[in-house]
């Protein structure tokens, strides 16, 4: 054994009872519950004992379920003069209870305080509280020396295997994690590869489509602005400059997606500042900032866009309010103006395409909600979603 052996504490893993199965901790506690039974029906029920010192008994051995309880926290938490206090503890009260008359509780209290102080403990103070518990039980045990000595011999492998058993068990469950770790960022990465190709896929195909439509939109734009000035001239051109804003609309939101898929995506909140750069609107920010998943992000975008769009069409010229708020397990987003009902408050479809119908389909796909709805002075919209 290295040095470090004996210093150190076994793993959290194998002192927490998270790598025991459920079937394994219900037979454990049934086992302990049927031998504290017997034991203590063996102990008060000889005649030995009037019925006050049963009731002081009885509130002894209560103690010492505590006390017990207490060690197994306190060695959980790696806390060692807290561990060897509570031990001396439930030795001082087995030499107690063996004074009294009682030493079959005497004699199980030390060999619990032996084993278990060998398995909790580090076995530079493991060893010796177990060797101060057996020498107490083999003082008590003087008729038969061999069969106490074996008994000594095997409370100490067991001990030492129940030690080894349960490393091995925090181990598995170690490895086990790490496993599934290496699962989801294989996963992750996998993910992230096919989000890539089809990036470049629409880049190829879509985003330099767009490019070309506008290349041609701006060549018709100058050659119609060269014909003279006439109702017909001047219909066209307004087509014309309406499709080119389309078109290049279409080209940013399609960089925008595409940085979504790669990944690349600026943060949200400034994001909405550039988007209501040129309006009567305040962004507010609450919480604490952190990169969103790319699904979150792009969900907020969109709705933050469709609501904007919403009010430049039926409140054009109020005042908006956005607020955005980081919380514990998830994004909110508010939008607010300050007036200018819709009429009828339909608002599923607009001039992008994309309603706000779609959007609280999208937020509920993710597993958030999107509400919509007159406020007391315009309309608000209120997005949350988990990120």
């Amino acid at each position: 054994m290295t040095p470090a052996s004996w210093t150190s504490w076994p793993s959290r893993e194998a002192l927490s009872r998270e790598t025991r199965t459920r079937s394994r901790i219900v037979i454990a506690w049934f086992v302990r519950a049927g031998l504290l039974t017997l034991m203590l029906w063996g102990t008060f029920t000889g005649g030995l004992f009037q019925p006050w010192e049963i009731a002081v008994g009885l509130i002894g051995v209560l103690g010492c379920a505590v006390l017990a309880v207490a060690f197994f926290r306190a060695s959980l938490e790696n806390r060692l003069w807290a561990s060897l206090g509570v031990l001396a503890l439930l030795m001082l009260a087995a030499f107690g209870a063996q004074q009294a008359g009682a030493t079959v509780p005497a004699v199980v209290l030390w060999c619990g305080c032996a084993v278990t102080a060998l398995e909790r403990l580090p076995l530079v103070a493991g060893v010796p509280s177990t060797a101060v518990a057996l020498g107490a039980y083999a003082f008590v045990n003087t008729d038969n020396w061999p069969a106490t000595a074996v008994t000594t011999a095997g409370l100490c492998l067991a001990g030492y295997v129940l030690r080894l058993d349960a490393e091995a068990r925090g181990s598995a469950r170690r490895l086990l994690a790490q496993e599934r770790a290496a699962r989801v960022a294989e996963a992750e990465t996998a993910a992230l590869d096919e989000r890539s190709r089809i990036a470049r896929e629409i880049h190829d195909v879509l985003a330099h489509s767009l490019s070309a439509q506008l290349v041609h939109l701006e060549a018709a734009r100058l050659l119609i602005e060269r014909e003279p000035a006439g109702e017909f001239r001047d219909q066209v051109l307004h087509r014309v400059v309406a499709a080119r804003s389309m078109a290049r609309e279409g080209l940013a939101e399609t960089r925008q997606a595409l940085s979504a898929l790669r990944g690349e995506v600026s943060p949200v909140e400034d994001f909405l500042r550039q988007l209501v750069a040129a309006d009567p609107a305040e962004v507010r920010v609450e919480g604490e900032c952190r990169t969103l998943t790319a699904e979150a992000s792009q969900t907020v975008r969109r709705v933050a866009q469709e609501a904007l769009t919403n009010v430049r069409k039926h409140a054009p010229g109020a005042r908006v309010l956005i607020r955005l708020e980081y919380l514990p397990d998830g994004i909110a987003l508010e939008v607010r103006d300050s007036g200018g009902r819709c009429a009828g408050g339909d608002l599923a479809v607009s001039g992008s395409g994309y309603g706000l119908l779609g959007m609280r389909e999208r937020a509920e796909l993710l597993g958030g909600t999107l509400e919509a709805g007159p406020g007391e002075e315009g309309f608000v919209v209120n997005l949350r979603v988990p990120a």
